[in-house]
Order: C-alpha cells, then sequence, then structure tokens
C-alpha cells in the first residue's frame, strides 16, 4: 500500500482566501455601523472615513480589503494599506496573530516595514533631491 501525503497550505491559499474574505465582511460591517463619511472604493479597498477613533488602531486600520479611518485615507496612505490587504490575502486570519507577535514598534514590525514605514506616517517622508 502506498502512503499519500496530504499538504494543507495555510498561507496563499484557499484557506488563506478565506480568512481574508470573512475578515473583509467584518471589516465592512464595522466600517458600515459606524462610518459617517462616504464608503469609498480605492487601491483596492473599502474606504471607510469618518469612523470614532475608539473604531480603528492608530491612523487607521486595515482589516482584510477594509481601510477603517477618521480622516487618513491619502493616495500615500491607501498604497500602504493595499499593502496591507494584500498581507490579509497571503496570511488569512494568521495575519492578525502574525502581526501581534511581530511587536506593536511599527520600525521593528516586519508587516508594517514591508508596507513602507513612510507611507504609513511611521518615518518622516524623505523630500525628493533636485
Amino acid at each position: 500500500m502506498s502512503e499519500r501525503r496530504v499538504t494543507i497550505r495555510l498561507t496563499d491559499s484557499p484557506i488563506s482566501r478565506a480568512g481574508y474574505r470573512w475578515a473583509t465582511l467584518v471589516g465592512f460591517t464595522w466600517g458600515f455601523l459606524w462610518s459617517t463619511g462616504p464608503i469609498e472604493r480605492r487601491q483596492g479597498l473599502f474606504v471607510f472615513t469618518g469612523m470614532p477613533k475608539w473604531t480603528f488602531g492608530r491612523g487607521g486600520s486595515c482589516v482584510g480589503g477594509c481601510y477603517l479611518t477618521d480622516r487618513n485615507a491619502g493616495d500615500v496612505v491607501l498604497g500602504h494599506e493595499a499593502v496591507h490587504r494584500q498581507q490579509w490575502l497571503t496570511y488569512g486570519m494568521l495575519f492578525p496573530l502574525l502581526y501581534l507577535i511581530a511587536g506593536r514598534d511599527p520600525l521593528q514590525n516586519r508587516f508594517e516595514i514591508e508596507a513602507g514605514l513612510e507611507a504609513g506616517g511611521y518615518l518622516p517622508r524623505r523630500r525628493p533631491r533636485r
């Protein structure tokens, strides 16, 4: 009898994409309940503005394919958040745990570094040289 090996991939897989969809549903519901601004679709994200500050972390939070913020929704920040959206797609519901393990210090957190510390507002933006 031959032994068949079954491999279950948790990242970048149908399982992670299901987690991303679940997180997006949760983020969309949360944003729909608390947002007082328009709901927009920008850079692949559902963007909810006018959120009370207690409903999200730091300057804004990406939950699945949703970005929740009060008014921090410029194009540069949304580029940063679009990277987090991709991280959600890759890791699914493992992402919050992995993010927590990476630490609260954005300067040391691999997910914030990958998304861009300057774009995320964690470092001053460099001015282009003339």
